[in-house]
Parts: C-alpha cells; structure tokens; sequence
C-alpha cells in the first residue's frame, strides 16, 4: 500500500502526555507547552494514581491544560468515585465499553481503538457518535496501551472526518515523521518520554515536543 501525501502548510498538532504520577512531572510537561495530560486510574496498570495524588497533580495544572481520565473497562462506581472528587476535563476509555456507558457521567470522552487487532475504525466510531475523538493505540482487542509498540500506520485513514489522536510507540525519534507523514489531530506518548515506569524524563518530554513541531512545520512528500 502507498501513500503520498503533498503538505503545503504548517498546523497544529496537540500533545498528551499520558500516565502522569507525579506533580513535578506534570510542571514539567505543562512549562513545555503541552496540551493535555493523562492519569490512570487501571488497577492492573504500574502507571495508576491514587486520587490522592491525582488531586495534587490536578490542583497545580493552571488554565487551559487539558486533565484526562483514563479508565478500562471500570465499574460505574469506580468512575462515580473519580469525578465525584476530582474535576476531570476528559474521559478516556480504553476497553470494550459501549457508547451508552461512555456517555453516562455527563463528561465529553474519547475511545481508544486497539489497532493491534482487525478493527474496522469506521463502524468503531459510527457505534461511538458522540465521542470527541478516537485514540488509536498499538494493543488488540482486551488488552492495554503504555506497551511502547507502534502499530501500521497505513492503516490510519485520510479526512476521517473525526478527530485522530495518534498513539502506540511514540518516541522523539519517530513522532516528528508521524506527525508529518499522518497529520494527526493530536499524539499521545506515555513510555517514549519515561525513565522508568511512571517516572517521566523531562529531556525526553522536551524532545518530543520539540519532534512535533518539527514534523507539524516541515513539508514533504511522502509515497
């Protein structure tokens, strides 16, 4: 399969930063301009937050940085209990979880799609059709994101129509030629900008920001 792509003009790409658990992280990521940043709230996941913690990390984010939730395949109870104390901006759902749930606690969300199985992404968002966006990730079908594993990016379609937030395997050496070859909504990274699982770099972070401004800044052609 080919693609050629002609880019004649710069554009925004946000940025997340997923799997935050420290504040100075958070600070860090923010001072570079990032758009938004993800807490997990998975039991399984070496990542996850107490609420206590994310209610410190989310109390020093100043205006207009995004905070998202990340849930798998949760209880209702276990999201009641987030919202009910912290003022998340964003939902992210990561599992199998139908339209009708996500849309249950009366805040925008976004699903992640696993990329690493056979999945049709338009029938996936036709069955999620108030969705913000849909986060394509690297893992199939039940299993989880932070793998550090990058899907086939042929497999990201052209003027979807709904906002693409690229993810799976994003690192500073390869997310500025994602960004240009795919022109994605957003990109999110959680294991391509850490030191250790959890532990954010910030040499790492400021890296990559700066790879997605060069990728939403150069022009090429791309086959």
């Amino acid at each position: 399969m080919s693609i050629a792509v002609q880019q004649t003009d710069s554009f925004t790409c946000r940025i997340k930063i997923c799997g935050i658990t420290r504040q100075q992280d958070a600070r860090a990521a923010v001072a570079l301009g990032v758009h938004a940043l993800g807490l997990v709230f998975v039991e399984a996941s070496a990542r996850r937050v107490s609420l206590e913690r994310a209610e410190a990390i989310l109390a020093g984010l100043p205006p207009f940085v995004s905070s998202v939730a990340l849930f798998q395949d949760p209880a209702p109870a276990e999201v009641e209990a987030v919202l009910a104390r912290l003022p998340f901006d964003l939902l992210q759902f990561h599992g199998s979880e139908p339209a009708a749930f996500c849309e249950g606690f009366g805040r925008p969300y976004i699903k992640a799609v696993p990329m690493g199985g056979n999945v049709d992404l338009a029938a996936y968002a036709a069955e999620h059709p108030r969705a913000r966006g849909f986060l394509l990730d690297s893992h199939a079908p039940g299993g989880s994101g932070g793998s550090g594993h990058r899907f086939d990016w042929r497999r990201v379609p052209r003027d979807f129509g709904r906002p693409l937030v690229l993810a799976g395997g994003l690192s500073p050496a390869n997310v500025a030629q994602a960004v240009r070859r795919l022109r994605p909504y957003a990109v999110d990274v959680s294991s391509g900008v850490e030191a250790a699982r959890g532990i954010k770099d910030p040499d790492k972070m400021a890296a990559f920001v700066r790879a997605v401004k060069q990728g939403s800044e150069n022009h090429a052609d791309y086959s």
